[in-house]
């Protein structure tokens, strides 16, 4: 058991993430076997975003979220599930601008004189 305090509380959260990590990958491995027990579309993008929530907090790799996604998108495929196309995110529309307003007649800038020779 830790003495030092800080040692005590680098338990307490390494113990928290373990908690968090495998939650995370408890619902990676359900969301796969439920694709491969009944492909769907539905089932295929819960894991891809399993699998993508995954590596973004570092429970895997990029290289094996991306090795798994190709090979969900496979069985899918295989399965005959077509891919569903994500929609579009919609925006909220911005009022239209307003135009400049019109400057009157711009001036010219007074020319400048040359320096004087110095002899």
């Amino acid at each position: 058991m830790p003495i030092i305090k800080s040692a005590k509380k680098r338990v307490k959260v390494a113990r928290k993430a373990a908690v968090r990590n495998s939650k995370t990958k408890r619902s990676l491995r359900a969301a796969i076997k439920s694709l491969v027990k009944s492909p769907t579309s539905k089932s295929h993008t819960t894991v891809q975003s399993n699998v993508d929530k995954a590596a973004k907090k570092g429970v895997i790799h990029k290289n094996k979220a991306a090795r798994l996604k190709k090979q969900a998108s496979a069985k899918a495929k295989a399965a005959g599930v077509k891919p569903v196309k994500k929609a579009p995110k919609k925006t909220a529309a911005k009022p239209a601008a307003k135009a400049p307003a019109k400057k009157a007649a711009a001036k010219k800038a007074p020319a400048k004189k040359p320096a004087a020779k110095k002899k």
